[in-house]
């Protein structure tokens, strides 16, 4: 059994949901039958899930929870530190700016920022391809 944490695209409204297994979400995704308990909207897409962390109750080590999290947090580093060299950031103004270069009114460039959950659902419906990633402030750097 496997838990997926759940999106409506339309309502925004995250829930939860057990399957089989991945191939039986995939399944259930293709015809149709996953809906939005509260639009019935079949719009329904998998969201970023929190990893379930082990205690040591559980017979691992906070020293290994330690390593996957460094792990994690270095790759999440590196993908930041890409994007700030490849990137330009527009800040707040990410929807206007993604808006501009997609109908042609600014050049075609590569740009990064922040948007609320509506602004981003607005451009996904006018075609706009956004991506939302974790971010976070490394207080070592």
């Amino acid at each position: 059994m496997i838990k997926y944490s759940l999106i409506c695209k339309d309502c925004d409204l995250a829930f939860e949901s057990w399957f089989s297994n991945s191939k039986d979400y995939e399944k259930l995704k293709k015809k149709n039958v996953l809906n939005c308990q509260k639009c019935n909207s079949t719009n329904i897409e998998k969201s970023l899930m929190a990893p379930n962390l082990i205690n040591t109750k559980s017979g691992f080590s906070k020293d290994k929870d330690k390593k996957k999290y460094n792990k994690i947090k270095k790759t999440i580093l590196e993908y930041q530190k890409f994007i700030k060299n490849n990137f330009e950031y527009v800040g707040n103004n990410f929807a206007y700016e993604a808006r501009s270069i997609h109908y042609r009114e600014k050049k075609q460039k590569s740009i990064y920022g922040t948007a609320s959950k509506k602004d981003l659902k607005e451009l996904n419906e006018e075609g706009i391809d956004t991506q939302m990633i974790p971010w976070f402030e490394d207080k070592n750097n």
